[in-house]
This record gives C-alpha cells, structure tokens and sequence, in this order.
C-alpha cells in the first residue's frame, strides 16, 4: 500500500527538509508548492503567492498528480503546510479513497525559532523560497490550527503497514 506523507507545520519548521529526507528514503514523489510557484511564476511575490490564485492552482494540481500517483501504488510527500483541521481532513480522507495510507508529519516548532530559521533563510534566500517578515509569520501562526492528540489518531502511523 502506497503512503501518503502530509508535512504539517509553519514556514521554518523544517517541512521542505524533511520532505526532502521523505524523498530519498521512502522513494516518494516529492511534491512542494513553493518549488512550483517560483518555476511556474518567476519573479512571483511573498503577498502574490499568499493571496493571488496562483497556489491554489499549483496546489490543486499538485494534488490531483498525489492523487494518481498514490492510485499507481506510488508514495508521495505533499509539502503544502496543511494549516487547517479542513483541509488535513480532506486530504486524509481523499488519499484513502485513493489507496494509500496517510502520515501526518507534525513539526511543532516554538514562535521564535521559527522567527531565527526564517531570518537565516531570509538572508540566503535559497532558490524555492520566499522572502518572510516577522509580521507575516506571526500572522500566519494565529492562522494556523495544530493539530489536536484526537486528530493525530485519526491518521496511520509511519511504522503502520
């Protein structure tokens, strides 16, 4: 059965890096957001790729290429963030329907290590990446709904075959 691997978390919380390690060790179809954004949308702004139609667009096809790949028995990393209870529902129960097991990978980090991550990255700011201010993060992780113990269960374990 193929695994579908969600990554869960604010930007800075290490989602991109484990995706990454996902890849490689899982042979997993690797499917992050922010990597298309910047090939499909060069020159694309932190606010434009927020709140313009862009990332639903990325997302939604990023989605339906998860969708049949799990089906083809392949696994697959969705490197989106899945901020909301809705949405991780949504994807749990649409990658089920689809054949696969579904792994929530939760990255719980503190307010302000998130705030140090993203500053050295803002200062790199390595190709597939974007530029994020304090107010930004800190405004998106009011956004942000952690996942609760009771949701946890609701999704197999990575050890669960």
């Amino acid at each position: 059965m193929p695994t579908l691997y969600l990554t869960c978390g604010l930007p800075g919380s290490g989602k991109t890096s484990l995706a990454r390690i996902l890849e490689r060790e899982a042979s997993a179809l690797r499917l992050t957001g922010d990597d298309w954004m910047h090939k499909l949308y060069p020159g694309i702004s932190t606010p434009e790729a927020e709140t313009g139609p862009c990332r639903a667009r990325v997302e939604a096809l990023q989605w339906q290429i998860a969708l049949r790949a799990v089906g083809l028995g392949c696994n697959v990393v969705v490197d989106w963030g899945v901020w909301s209870r809705a949405e991780r529902d949504t994807c749990r129960g649409e990658g089920r329907a689809a054949g696969a097991k579904v792994v929530l990978c939760f990255l719980d980090v503190l307010f302000e290590e998130l705030w140090q991550r993203v500053s050295r990255r803002n200062a790199e700011l390595p190709a597939g990446t974007f530029e994020i201010s304090r107010t930004d993060l800190l405004r998106w992780s009011k956004l942000f709904e952690p996942p609760t113990m009771d949701e946890m269960a609701l999704f197999d374990r990575p050890d669960s075959r």
